[in-house]
Protein backbone atom coordinates (compact mmCIF):
# COMPACT_ATOMS: atom_id res chain seq x y z
CA UNK A 1 0.00 0.00 0.00
CA UNK A 2 2.85 2.31 0.91
CA UNK A 3 4.58 1.60 -2.45
CA UNK A 4 1.44 2.58 -4.33
CA UNK A 5 1.37 5.96 -2.57
CA UNK A 6 5.04 6.63 -3.53
CA UNK A 7 4.38 6.00 -7.23
CA UNK A 8 1.33 8.23 -7.16
CA UNK A 9 3.35 10.99 -5.46
CA UNK A 10 6.09 10.77 -8.18
CA UNK A 11 3.54 10.95 -10.99
CA UNK A 12 2.07 14.03 -9.44
CA UNK A 13 5.44 15.83 -9.60
CA UNK A 14 5.94 14.79 -13.21
CA UNK A 15 2.52 16.14 -14.07
CA UNK A 16 3.28 19.42 -12.32
CA UNK A 17 6.64 19.74 -14.24
CA UNK A 18 4.98 19.09 -17.57
CA UNK A 19 2.26 21.61 -16.72
CA UNK A 20 4.89 24.25 -15.96
CA UNK A 21 6.71 23.53 -19.23
CA UNK A 22 3.48 23.96 -21.15
CA UNK A 23 2.71 27.24 -19.35
CA UNK A 24 6.28 28.46 -20.19
CA UNK A 25 5.90 27.55 -23.81
CA UNK A 26 2.60 29.37 -23.93
CA UNK A 27 4.16 32.46 -22.39
CA UNK A 28 7.07 32.30 -24.86
CA UNK A 29 4.66 32.08 -27.75
CA UNK A 30 2.82 35.14 -26.40
CA UNK A 31 5.90 37.20 -25.74
CA UNK A 32 7.96 35.89 -28.74
CA UNK A 33 7.90 39.16 -30.56
CA UNK A 34 9.05 41.01 -27.45
CA UNK A 35 11.95 38.67 -26.64
CA UNK A 36 13.05 38.18 -30.27
CA UNK A 37 14.97 41.47 -30.23
CA UNK A 38 17.16 40.72 -27.15
CA UNK A 39 17.90 37.21 -28.42
CA UNK A 40 18.87 38.67 -31.78
CA UNK A 41 21.12 41.27 -30.14
CA UNK A 42 22.76 38.59 -28.06
CA UNK A 43 23.27 36.50 -31.20
CA UNK A 44 24.68 39.48 -33.04
CA UNK A 45 27.12 40.09 -30.20
CA UNK A 46 28.27 36.49 -29.87
CA UNK A 47 27.34 34.00 -32.53
CA UNK A 48 27.47 36.27 -35.59
CA UNK A 49 30.99 37.65 -34.94
CA UNK A 50 32.17 34.14 -34.21
CA UNK A 51 30.67 32.92 -37.46
CA UNK A 52 32.23 35.82 -39.35
CA UNK A 53 35.60 35.07 -37.77
CA UNK A 54 35.30 31.44 -38.72
CA UNK A 55 34.36 32.44 -42.29
CA UNK A 56 37.32 34.84 -42.48
CA UNK A 57 39.73 32.19 -41.18
CA UNK A 58 38.32 29.73 -43.68
CA UNK A 59 38.67 32.26 -46.50
CA UNK A 60 42.24 33.10 -45.42
CA UNK A 61 43.17 29.42 -45.32
CA UNK A 62 41.64 28.93 -48.75
CA UNK A 63 43.50 31.97 -50.14
CA UNK A 64 46.73 30.82 -48.49
CA UNK A 65 46.34 27.42 -50.11
CA UNK A 66 45.68 28.99 -53.50
CA UNK A 67 48.60 31.41 -53.03
CA UNK A 68 50.90 28.55 -52.07
CA UNK A 69 49.87 26.61 -55.14
CA UNK A 70 50.30 29.72 -57.30
CA UNK A 71 53.73 30.40 -55.77
CA UNK A 72 54.79 26.84 -56.44
CA UNK A 73 53.67 27.16 -60.05
CA UNK A 74 55.53 30.49 -60.35
CA UNK A 75 58.70 28.92 -58.94
CA UNK A 76 58.45 26.04 -61.40
CA UNK A 77 57.86 28.51 -64.25
CA UNK A 78 60.81 30.63 -63.10
CA UNK A 79 63.00 27.54 -63.06
CA UNK A 80 61.93 26.68 -66.60
CA UNK A 81 62.54 30.25 -67.72
CA UNK A 82 65.95 30.28 -66.02
CA UNK A 83 66.92 27.12 -67.89
CA UNK A 84 65.70 28.66 -71.14
CA UNK A 85 67.68 31.86 -70.47
CA UNK A 86 70.83 29.87 -69.70
CA UNK A 87 70.36 27.89 -72.89
CA UNK A 88 69.81 31.09 -74.88
CA UNK A 89 72.95 32.60 -73.36
CA UNK A 90 74.95 29.52 -74.36
CA UNK A 91 73.42 29.53 -77.85
CA UNK A 92 74.18 33.23 -78.23
CA UNK A 93 77.78 32.71 -77.09
CA UNK A 94 78.17 29.88 -79.59
CA UNK A 95 76.68 32.02 -82.34
CA UNK A 96 79.02 34.89 -81.46
CA UNK A 97 81.97 32.53 -81.46
CA UNK A 98 80.90 31.11 -84.83
CA UNK A 99 80.45 34.67 -86.14
CA UNK A 100 83.93 35.75 -85.07
CA UNK A 101 85.46 32.54 -86.38
CA UNK A 102 83.68 33.08 -89.70
CA UNK A 103 85.06 36.62 -89.86
CA UNK A 104 88.57 35.35 -89.15
CA UNK A 105 88.22 32.64 -91.78
CA UNK A 106 87.00 35.23 -94.27
CA UNK A 107 90.12 37.26 -93.55
CA UNK A 108 92.24 34.16 -94.06
CA UNK A 109 90.43 33.56 -97.34
CA UNK A 110 91.28 37.10 -98.47
CA UNK A 111 94.87 36.50 -97.40
CA UNK A 112 94.87 33.26 -99.37
CA UNK A 113 93.78 35.19 -102.44
CA UNK A 114 96.48 37.82 -101.89
CA UNK A 115 99.12 35.10 -102.00
CA UNK A 116 97.37 32.85 -104.46
CA UNK A 117 100.67 31.80 -106.04
CA UNK A 118 101.57 29.82 -102.93
CA UNK A 119 99.80 26.58 -101.87
CA UNK A 120 98.52 26.80 -98.30
CA UNK A 121 96.71 24.93 -95.55
CA UNK A 122 94.87 26.32 -92.56
CA UNK A 123 95.75 25.49 -88.94
CA UNK A 124 94.56 26.41 -85.46
CA UNK A 125 96.85 27.73 -82.75
CA UNK A 126 96.66 25.27 -79.84
CA UNK A 127 99.43 26.46 -77.52
CA UNK A 128 101.99 29.16 -76.87
CA UNK A 129 104.93 30.07 -74.64
CA UNK A 130 104.34 32.12 -71.50
CA UNK A 131 103.91 35.87 -71.90
CA UNK A 132 101.53 38.17 -73.70
CA UNK A 133 102.93 37.65 -77.18
CA UNK A 134 102.78 34.75 -79.61
CA UNK A 135 106.54 34.70 -80.08
CA UNK A 136 106.64 30.88 -80.21
CA UNK A 137 103.49 28.82 -80.51
CA UNK A 138 102.07 25.44 -81.52
CA UNK A 139 99.60 24.64 -84.31
CA UNK A 140 97.43 21.56 -84.83
CA UNK A 141 99.03 20.42 -88.09
CA UNK A 142 102.18 18.29 -88.34
CA UNK A 143 104.21 16.00 -90.51
CA UNK A 144 101.21 13.75 -91.17
CA UNK A 145 99.56 16.81 -92.74
CA UNK A 146 102.60 17.56 -94.89
CA UNK A 147 104.00 20.31 -92.64
CA UNK A 148 107.81 20.63 -92.71
CA UNK A 149 110.46 22.78 -91.08
CA UNK A 150 111.07 26.17 -92.79
CA UNK A 151 107.54 26.49 -94.12
CA UNK A 152 106.32 30.10 -93.89
CA UNK A 153 103.29 30.95 -91.76
CA UNK A 154 100.98 33.90 -92.46
CA UNK A 155 97.86 35.49 -90.92
CA UNK A 156 96.10 38.87 -90.65
CA UNK A 157 97.39 39.91 -94.07
CA UNK A 158 101.07 39.42 -93.29
CA UNK A 159 103.99 37.27 -92.19
CA UNK A 160 103.74 35.48 -88.85
CA UNK A 161 106.90 33.39 -88.83
CA UNK A 162 108.35 30.07 -89.81
CA UNK A 163 107.97 26.42 -88.79
CA UNK A 164 110.99 25.35 -86.69
CA UNK A 165 109.85 21.94 -85.44
CA UNK A 166 107.26 19.32 -86.38
CA UNK A 167 105.58 16.32 -84.80
CA UNK A 168 103.08 13.92 -86.34
CA UNK A 169 100.07 16.10 -85.51
CA UNK A 170 101.60 19.41 -84.37
CA UNK A 171 104.24 21.95 -85.32
CA UNK A 172 106.12 24.73 -83.54
CA UNK A 173 106.23 28.18 -85.15
CA UNK A 174 108.75 30.89 -84.30
CA UNK A 175 107.28 34.29 -85.07
CA UNK A 176 109.14 37.29 -86.47
CA UNK A 177 108.80 39.14 -83.15
CA UNK A 178 110.89 36.53 -81.30
CA UNK A 179 114.27 37.82 -80.11
CA UNK A 180 116.07 35.16 -82.17
CA UNK A 181 114.24 36.00 -85.41
CA UNK A 182 115.95 37.73 -88.38
CA UNK A 183 114.16 38.35 -91.66
CA UNK A 184 115.54 39.91 -94.83
CA UNK A 185 113.08 42.67 -95.65
CA UNK A 186 112.59 45.27 -98.35
CA UNK A 187 110.75 48.57 -98.59
CA UNK A 188 108.18 47.88 -101.28
CA UNK A 189 108.20 51.34 -102.89
CA UNK A 190 112.00 51.78 -103.13
CA UNK A 191 113.36 48.20 -102.95
CA UNK A 192 115.73 49.27 -100.17
CA UNK A 193 116.68 46.16 -98.23
CA UNK A 194 117.01 45.81 -94.46
CA UNK A 195 117.19 43.24 -91.70
CA UNK A 196 114.06 42.94 -89.57
CA UNK A 197 114.87 41.72 -86.07
CA UNK A 198 112.50 40.48 -83.43
CA UNK A 199 112.47 42.39 -80.17
CA UNK A 200 109.95 41.37 -77.50
CA UNK A 201 110.84 44.39 -75.38
CA UNK A 202 110.03 46.71 -78.28
CA UNK A 203 106.81 44.75 -78.93
CA UNK A 204 105.40 46.23 -75.74
CA UNK A 205 105.07 49.37 -77.88
CA UNK A 206 103.64 47.32 -80.74
CA UNK A 207 106.79 47.50 -82.91
CA UNK A 208 109.77 45.52 -84.15
CA UNK A 209 113.11 46.85 -85.34
CA UNK A 210 114.74 47.08 -88.74
CA UNK A 211 118.41 47.96 -89.39
CA UNK A 212 121.20 47.94 -91.98
CA UNK A 213 119.17 49.84 -94.57
CA UNK A 214 121.41 51.81 -96.93
CA UNK A 215 121.43 55.56 -96.35
CA UNK A 216 120.86 56.74 -99.90
CA UNK A 217 118.76 59.31 -101.69
CA UNK A 218 115.59 57.19 -101.42
CA UNK A 219 113.22 58.83 -99.00
CA UNK A 220 111.48 56.39 -96.68
CA UNK A 221 108.15 57.66 -95.40
CA UNK A 222 106.27 56.55 -92.30
CA UNK A 223 103.63 54.05 -93.41
CA UNK A 224 105.76 52.49 -96.18
CA UNK A 225 105.17 48.76 -96.60
CA UNK A 226 108.02 46.39 -95.75
CA UNK A 227 107.90 42.92 -97.32
CA UNK A 228 110.17 39.89 -97.39
CA UNK A 229 112.96 40.36 -99.90
CA UNK A 230 113.99 38.11 -102.75
CA UNK A 231 117.36 37.36 -101.13
CA UNK A 232 115.86 35.90 -97.95
CA UNK A 233 117.18 32.39 -97.52
CA UNK A 234 114.06 30.92 -95.88
CA UNK A 235 111.24 33.41 -96.31
CA UNK A 236 109.30 33.55 -99.55
CA UNK A 237 109.43 36.83 -101.48
CA UNK A 238 106.83 39.58 -101.21
CA UNK A 239 105.04 38.66 -97.97
CA UNK A 240 104.02 41.75 -96.02
CA UNK A 241 105.94 42.21 -92.75
CA UNK A 242 104.52 45.56 -91.64
CA UNK A 243 104.65 49.32 -91.98
CA UNK A 244 107.50 51.74 -91.26
CA UNK A 245 106.74 53.74 -88.11
CA UNK A 246 110.14 55.42 -87.57
CA UNK A 247 113.34 55.99 -89.58
CA UNK A 248 116.66 57.40 -88.33
CA UNK A 249 120.13 57.71 -89.82
CA UNK A 250 122.75 55.72 -87.90
CA UNK A 251 125.80 57.34 -86.35
CA UNK A 252 128.02 55.95 -89.14
CA UNK A 253 125.96 58.00 -91.61
CA UNK A 254 126.01 55.02 -93.96
CA UNK A 255 122.92 53.12 -92.85
CA UNK A 256 119.45 53.76 -91.50
CA UNK A 257 117.44 51.96 -88.88
CA UNK A 258 114.04 52.33 -87.33
CA UNK A 259 110.84 50.59 -86.30
CA UNK A 260 108.09 48.67 -88.06
CA UNK A 261 104.51 48.12 -86.94
CA UNK A 262 103.78 44.45 -87.77
CA UNK A 263 100.84 43.63 -90.02
CA UNK A 264 99.90 40.75 -87.70
CA UNK A 265 98.27 41.05 -84.28
CA UNK A 266 100.70 38.94 -82.24
CA UNK A 267 98.52 39.10 -79.15
CA UNK A 268 95.49 37.37 -80.65
CA UNK A 269 96.48 34.60 -83.02
CA UNK A 270 93.88 31.85 -83.38
CA UNK A 271 94.09 30.63 -86.97
CA UNK A 272 96.99 30.76 -89.43
CA UNK A 273 97.84 29.67 -92.95
CA UNK A 274 100.91 27.55 -93.57
CA UNK A 275 102.47 27.87 -97.01
CA UNK A 276 103.16 24.25 -97.89
CA UNK A 277 106.24 24.94 -100.02
CA UNK A 278 109.54 26.11 -98.60
CA UNK A 279 111.87 28.60 -100.22
CA UNK A 280 114.11 25.66 -101.13
CA UNK A 281 111.19 23.88 -102.82
CA UNK A 282 110.53 26.89 -105.02
CA UNK A 283 114.12 27.90 -105.80
CA UNK A 284 115.56 24.40 -105.86
CA UNK A 285 118.44 25.61 -103.68
CA UNK A 286 119.03 24.07 -100.27
CA UNK A 287 120.29 26.44 -97.59
CA UNK A 288 122.13 25.24 -94.52
CA UNK A 289 121.58 28.49 -92.58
Amino acid sequence: MKKKKQVSFKNKYILIFLTLVCIMLMLLSVFYEKIQGPFRVAANLTVVPMQMGINQIGGWLEDAGENFQTMKQIQEENERLREQVNQLIMDNANLQEDKYELERLQELYKLDQNYAEYPKTGAHVIGKDTGNWFSTFTIDKGSLDGIRVDMNVIADGGLVGIVVKTGPTWSTVRSIIDDSSNVSGMVLSTSDRCIVRGDLTLMNDGEIRFEQMENNNNKIEVGEQVVTSHISDKYLQGILIGYVSEVTVDSNNLTRSGCITPAVDFKNLQEVLVITKTKADITGVENDN
